[in-house]
């Protein structure tokens, strides 16, 4: 705790901007960005400073956890979300936090609606870059836990793939980079949801990835669609995944077959392994190593790096 409040009065103190982040000149809440049978689906807009005309900030798209089943874009005022956040302020991205529809039993709802919402999501925003002041050239994902799924899903697969809204499949943008958080790479290798020392766990989210009665060849099919690690390849944009390694619920597997898939088509993938870590990066026998500020630091300045490299290259 005692770290989480240091943290947040660094990056407070850091920027103004940041400091006044409730104010209305620097957030915009509740944003339409498609309608659904089950209702509106809405974004939130966490701007390092007030927007100036004709501006355009890069934007990070993050996807929050809860399992597909729960959760909301609500970042608060504490948290490592929260964190993250404000991390990302102070180099000056403006994060979009979004909802998308949650998977439900008796609802029909599966993981592969999330990622389309998600998309669609970022399909907006790139629509509608002017009006929001943001850049659709310089677009980076984030997410913790399903949300981290899903910003690999983002990241990695092409844009025009999982369609949704019609009115926002012409949608142009440009993905840079994107940070995982304890988010799973891939379903149908099931023994990566086994914690490290563990015992094999079953097929814990079929009934969110497949509708019941489908037959093996359609449960293959749909599972390795919603897989990010079939979409990696050697242009594929770089992603960082950062994973604790007592964690439980998505162990640290992922992020290590993540690189090595990666390594193998020669694609750009990072792993921050954080020692005594467990889901939400809680600490699991001992202090957090790297520590929770460190792993904020990194977060943004992976970020940070990336985009720097792309305006480099365009500049020269």
């Amino acid at each position: 705790m005692h770290a989480q409040i240091a943290l947040i009065t660094h990056l407070l103190l850091a920027t103004s901007a940041v400091a006044s982040a409730e104010t209305a000149t620097t957030t915009k809440l509740d944003v339409v960005y498609k309608t659904t049978e089950q209702g509106p689906l809405k974004l939130d807009l966490h701007y390092p400073a007030a927007p100036k005309a004709g501006a355009k900030i890069p934007l990070v798209l993050f996807t929050h956890g809860g399992g597909w089943a729960a959760g909301n874009k609500t970042i608060g005022d504490r948290g490592v979300r929260f964190m993250g956040v404000l991390a990302l302020n102070v180099q000056g991205f403006c994060v979009a936090s979004v909802d998308y529809r949650l998977c439900t039993k008796e609802g029909g709802i599966t993981v592969r609606d999330c990622v389309t919402d998600a998309k669609d999501a970022l399909r907006f925003l790139a629509k509608n870059a002017a009006q929001f002041s943001l850049d659709a050239e310089r677009v980076f994902t984030w997410g913790d836990s399903a949300g981290g799924h899903l910003a690999q899903m983002l990241l990695l697969s092409p844009p025009e793939s999982l369609p949704g809204d019609p009115a926002l499949a012409d949608a142009k943008y440009r993905l840079i980079a994107g940070v995982s958080w304890y988010g799973p790479c891939d379903f149908e290798k099931i023994e990566l949801f086994t914690p490290p020392g563990g015992k094999g766990v079953g097929d814990r989210f079929a009934t969110r990835i497949i509708k019941n009665g489908a037959d093996e060849k359609a449960k293959l099919a749909v599972y390795r669609e919603v897989s990010p690690v079939n979409y990696l390849r050697a242009n594929s944009p770089p992603l960082l995944m950062m994973q604790g390694d007592q964690d439980p619920t998505i162990p640290v597997h992922h992020a290590r077959y993540m690189k090595e898939r990666g390594d193998a088509v020669k694609a750009p993938v990072e792993v921050f392994i954080v020692e005594n870590s467990g889901h939400n990066w809680r600490e699991v026998g001992g202090a957090l190593r790297p520590s929770l500020e460190e792993i904020m630091t990194k977060t943004a300045a992976f970020m940070k790096q990336q985009l720097d490299r792309v305006s480099n290259s365009t500049t020269r």
